[in-house]
């Protein structure tokens, strides 16, 4: 599977999990030079606090389009290290 974003691929591994229709990537698969802080996070009530990156890719930036479960849940314990992306990312085998 490969995530893409701005025509460039930010991640890419043949190990994704998918949950509610998201491909969840191997942290170590997604490029760390695309990814940007951000302070947003958001609360699931199965899977826990979500943190998110920003992405940026050739000076143009996407705010908030992958997130993470730093600490998840017990029952999302599968997603802990992996991240999902939203936002116009496209994900594609």
């Amino acid at each position: 599977m490969r995530a893409v974003w701005n025509g460039t691929v930010i991640a890419e591994s043949e190990d994704t999990v998918v949950v509610e229709g998201n491909h969840y990537f191997p942290a170590q698969s997604v490029d760390p030079a695309v990814l940007r802080p951000s302070g947003t996070r958001t609360v699931c009530s199965w899977k826990g606090t979500a943190s998110y990156w920003t992405l940026e890719v050739d000076g143009r930036t996407n705010p908030d389009a992958a997130w993470y479960y730093p600490e998840p849940k017990p029952d999302a314990e599968h997603v802990r290290d992996r991240v999902a992306f939203w936002r116009g990312v496209t994900v594609e085998g």
